[in-house]
């Protein structure tokens, strides 16, 4: 009798249905809970597991590759479903194959194959292997594990009858790079397979990204709460990091606290930096829920507001609306993107200058993922909307007082008729905070 689990993702138990998204747009979008429960029907996630490996095949059919190699965390979750520590994000320390359309290979830090192989029954046990090959050059190539593994990914190939074919690689090393090509492969991007194959999100993905909205929702309510003087950047980021994980998030990516004389132009950080009355600030959480992230602007004043910057915050949330207006299956990015004002409007010489204060970008595993929505890039490079992306509208407008501004992003479901927001701190009007 064989050792492989009933339910590995092989191919012959992957059938049409597990790329259907099973969108269920008649009511609210639900942010459950993070227990599962026998009462009402949250996320599935073997549902979820196929969905997103049987996009990825489909990616890979629809390319000019044979193979897809992954070392980006990102899709070596989305394949394979397996993850072991936000600390692995920036390690370069695992990879991942899929040949065609076998099972997917996972190649994990030492004893996490072993786990893997234990715990992660819809894998094949003989896929999930111990490997490692430079870890940001720590490993030098001079000490062979590249040219090992290389070679043992090109037997893997060969064996998968795809020898000849492009390999698409996300991304890795230099030395890898040429270790791969040295095997005698033919490295083209695969980045962008990949991507193709994340846009789209089922409702399992769907749901998970609104309950990782909610979170939010809850931290900028004791943000509101706690905005005053004696309280500076880093305590309100102290706060919400310990809030989120208290709440169940895996991973705080980034939050940005900006204040003040610090507003404009906006440095993307926080610092040590006293609120003071009278301050604009605005925030940006980042974090994710199962892997799937958030991006999420509020601002506040505390105290009290100017009329300078209360109009700041006025256009910032026209820009923002209209944009939203927008979002429906069909319009492309340029039409969305023509709604927001020009970089030279707001002070800035280019648009690549601006890059990022009128911007759109979708949301996933990624913080950045397909579409993409600028003035930079969306003219000449325009993509559909379809339904099923979810993504982040951000908008920044300085105020006239020269170092106020108002920055404040929403994130969108593309429905089947238009969209639906998902973030839902109140921000229709400029909150002030312990209002004198």
């Amino acid at each position: 009798m064989s050792d492989r689990p009933s339910n590995a993702l092989m191919p012959n138990l992957l059938t049409p249905q597990d790329i259907e998204p099973n969108w269920q747009w008649e009511g609210k979008i639900p942010a459950w809970g993070h227990s599962s429960v026998d009462f009402e029907k949250r996320v599935d996630h073997d549902r979820l597991r196929r969905y997103r490996l049987g996009r990825t095949r489909q990616a890979l059919k629809d390319s000019d590759c044979g193979t897809l190699l992954l070392f980006d965390v990102n899709n070596i979750r989305y394949v394979s479903a397996t993850k072991i520590g936000e600390w692995e994000r920036d390690k370069m320390c695992r990879f991942c194959l899929l040949t065609g359309d076998d099972a997917p290979y996972v190649w994990d830090f030492g004893s996490a194959a072993m786990h893997h192989k234990k715990h992660s029954d819809w894998l094949v046990p003989d896929h999930c292997r111990a490997g490692v090959v430079g870890m940001r050059g720590t490993i030098p190539p001079s000490f062979g594990l590249m040219k090992k593994y290389a070679e043992e990914i090109a037997g893997l190939i060969e064996d998968a009858g795809m020898k000849g074919m492009p390999v698409g690689v996300d991304y890795a090393e230099t030395a890898m790079f040429h270790a791969l090509q040295e095997a005698g492969l033919n490295v083209v991007d695969g980045q962008q397979t990949m991507l193709a194959a994340r846009e789209i999100k089922n409702w399992d993905e769907i749901q998970l990204l609104t309950q990782a909205a909610s979170m939010v929702d809850g931290v900028y309510h004791m943000i509101y709460e706690e905005l005053k003087p004696g309280i500076r950047e880093n305590d309100i980021v102290a706060m919400s990091n310990k809030m989120l994980y208290e709440m169940g998030s895996d991973d705080v990516e980034a939050i940005n606290a900006v204040s003040g004389e610090r507003c404009n132009p906006h440095p993307h950080n926080f610092t040590d930096r006293y609120f003071r009355p009278g301050d604009q600030a605005f925030f940006d959480i980042l974090q994710s829920y199962q892997g799937y992230r958030t991006c999420y602007y509020r601002t506040f004043n505390i105290g009290m507001s100017t009329p300078s910057q209360r109009d700041a915050y006025e256009k910032a949330r026209a820009w923002l609306d209209a944009s939203i207006a927008m979002i429906k299956p069909g319009v492309t990015t340029d039409k969305v993107a023509a709604v927001w004002p020009t970089a030279q409007s707001l002070g800035f010489p280019d648009e690549l200058s601006a890059f990022g204060l009128q911007f759109g970008h979708g949301l996933g595993l990624a913080l950045h993922e397909r579409p993409i929505i600028s003035r930079a890039v969306s003219f000449e490079n325009p993509m559909e909307i379809k339904t099923g992306m979810v993504f982040a509208l951000e908008t920044y407008c300085p105020a006239s007082d020269g170092y106020s501004a108002a920055r404040i992003e929403e994130e969108v479901v593309v429905t089947d008729t238009g969209c639906e927001v998902i973030s839902l701190f109140p921000a229709a009007e400029l909150p002030i905070a312990n209002r004198y």
